[in-house]
């Protein structure tokens, strides 16, 4: 299942962030695929998506960083995957 996981921050991390993600290159934690990462220019804020098969290991990340960043990490749907929970919305209400 794929999850978007959205970061924030703490306003005094940015030094201890900087440092942590240098030395550790954020890897995803076991059980967690990395789909994709992105920051904003200025600030610490972005986004990922990831892939994993259940919850451990998105706890594991939000533990991992949960000192210096706020994290939301919520389920996430492809097109594909939208489009045929639509079709059978629609379906079902005929």
């Amino acid at each position: 299942m794929k999850f978007i996981v959205q970061w924030d921050g703490l306003p005094t991390a940015e030094n201890s962030v900087i440092e942590r993600f240098m030395k550790t290159g954020a890897q995803a934690p076991e059980g967690v695929k990395l789909l994709g990462r992105w920051h904003a220019v200025g600030g610490l804020h972005g986004f990922a998506v990831v892939e994993a098969e259940d919850t451990r290991g998105l706890a594991a990340l939000s533990l991992d960083w949960g000192d210096l960043l706020t994290m939301s990490i919520v389920p996430a749907m492809t097109d594909e995957d939208l489009g045929a929970a639509l079709g059978a919305h629609q379906a079902a209400r005929k």
